[in-house]
């Protein structure tokens, strides 16, 4: 089983922009907690960032051919990027949303994701650990619908 986790922009930035915010973990350390989880669980992961919008759409295209669910912190392009929400409509896998701050206490134009309503489910605010929710969830998702069939 293999999953696919996706840090969008300025996220290579995070234990140094706006801790206040964000909090004082660092990518790597976020990347870590991932890796542990996911030798926990026994799978797969691919954890990438990028900054910039295609090589996203690019990494959920690819998804599709070898992996069973992605996690995606899209950062900014949340709110604009009809072209990832299209990429993760096309690569049809289970997906969740994940943002580190809750983006609901922040500005009104960070209220509204146009990724939202085409993923499983969206974790916001729980810091680091909502990455490790959103594995978990999509883990345990696939290992129900693989026991169905």
């Amino acid at each position: 089983m293999k999953i696919l986790v996706i840090h969008g922009p300025n996220l290579n930035l995070l234990g140094t922009r706006e801790p206040h915010i964000y909090g004082m973990t660092t990518l790597e350390e976020i990347n870590k907690m991932i890796m542990k989880k996911a030798r926990e669980l026994d799978v797969e992961v691919r954890i990438v960032q990028y900054n910039s919008e295609g090589d996203i759409i690019d990494e959920i295209q690819s998804a599709k051919e070898w992996a069973c669910g992605i996690v995606i912190n899209a950062g900014a392009y949340t709110h604009y990027s009809i072209a990832i929400r299209d990429a993760l409509c096309s690569a049809d896998l289970p997906a969740v949303e994940v943002h580190v701050s809750n983006t609901f206490s922040r500005e009104k134009f960070r209220h509204k994701s146009v990724i939202s309503p085409v993923v499983n489910g969206v974790i916001v605010g729980l810091g680091p650990y909502g990455y490790l929710y959103a594995l978990d969830y999509l883990v345990n998702n696939a290992r129900v619908n693989t026991a169905k069939t």
